[in-house]
């Protein structure tokens, strides 16, 4: 389990945000310049809205403290892979949905531990974990950052190796990621079931209500169909792996998962069940 949380864990990440990245071009980023309305109310869905509406549900349903922590980190994580697929296959925008991928992931080094750090220190206050800003950027860096860094630019000076191995990727990526949720579970299966009354249906709830708040939004600033689809598919869906892997960083654990990367593991599956209908609705308009 040592070698599983604190070699593989980190890796798989890497391995997931490189294969973000060799899809990526230099263009995903510059688009958001033609664009600007969609992607500031897609980024403020993501960074502003999603962590609110998390806080929102977590004090609702009074979650304990290191679930409600799991739950906050989850927030903070942006779109994956994952977002772009499920875009796709909503007929959405496709290319603001990269676009928002792209740039929400390199500005996560900059969001994610700070909010973190806040995140630990206000549920588990006294008890709170010693968290570093510092240590937790560099590992922000070089696990999520550098990897997609990386992918950008072998797409951009070697597009054929890129294109060659990005199928690949996106298996290796996919497989990574299941295992990764089936091992959180596992190795936190007696409070999963403790908590599965709660946990279930806050997840589901708040999966749910970001889908319509980012179709909302994006309808109220009079964003066009497929960019309203999108943004409600950005701020619905997140990147679970990150969720768990940074739940790994701040605990510590080396012995098995943290209770903390729960909400992420169980999210890697409800996001599916709940996106689906979602999806459905959005192709047949």
């Amino acid at each position: 389990m040592d070698i599983l949380i604190n070699v593989v864990l980190p890796l798989s990440l890497a391995i997931i945000m490189f294969s973000l990245g060799v899809g990526l071009t230099l263009a995903d980023f510059t688009r958001v310049l033609k664009a600007p309305a969609a992607f500031a109310i897609g980024a403020f869905s993501q960074v502003i809205v999603l962590p609110v509406a998390a806080f929102a549900t977590v004090m609702v349903f009074d979650l304990p403290a290191e679930i409600a922590v799991g739950f906050m980190l989850l927030s903070f994580c942006p779109g994956g892979v994952t977002s772009n697929m499920v875009s796709k296959l909503a007929k959405g925008d496709v290319a603001l949905s990269v676009s928002l991928t792209a740039v929400i992931s390199l500005l996560s080094l900059l969001t994610v531990p700070g909010l973190t750090a806040l995140t630990v220190e206000w549920f588990l206050g006294g008890s709170a974990l010693d968290v570093s800003i510092a240590s937790l950027t560099i590992a922000v860096f070089l696990i999520t950052t550098l990897p997609v860094a990386i992918g950008v630019t072998l797409r951009h000076f070697a597009p054929s190796i890129a294109q060659a191995i990005d199928g690949t990727l996106s298996i290796i990526a996919t497989v990574l990621f299941v295992i990764i949720v089936v091992a959180a579970l596992a190795g936190n299966w007696a409070i999963f079931i403790d908590n599965l009354s709660a946990l279930g249906p806050a997840l589901i709830l708040l999966n749910v209500v970001l889908l319509l708040l980012g179709l909302g939004l994006a309808r109220v600033v009079s964003l066009g169909w497929q960019q309203a689809k999108t943004v409600s598919i950005e701020t619905g869906i997140q990147n679970a792996t990150l969720g768990i892997t940074l739940a790994a960083l701040i605990s510590g654990q080396s012995d098995g998962f943290s209770t903390m990367a729960l909400p992420s593991a169980v999210y890697g599956i409800t996001m599916y069940l709940v996106a689906a209908p979602f999806v459905a609705w959005y192709r047949s308009r």
